[in-house]
């Protein structure tokens, strides 16, 4: 979709998952949830804090 690539580009990349897997696995996706709590503020949460891996 013509997003860009914000990871080191690699040949042993085969498809557009494999760096989208990738960029995840290095915390670099810019993706962040918006909570809205009840008293009207929000909270603001990174996917990678959502997705944590031990």
């Amino acid at each position: 979709m013509s997003a860009p690539i914000l990871i080191e580009f690699d040949e042993a990349f085969s498809s557009a998952i494999d760096i989208a897997l990738a960029e995840f696995e290095s915390k670099v996706l810019p993706i962040t949830i918006r909570r809205t709590l009840p008293d009207g503020t929000y909270q603001d949460i990174p996917l990678h804090w959502l997705l944590k891996q031990n």
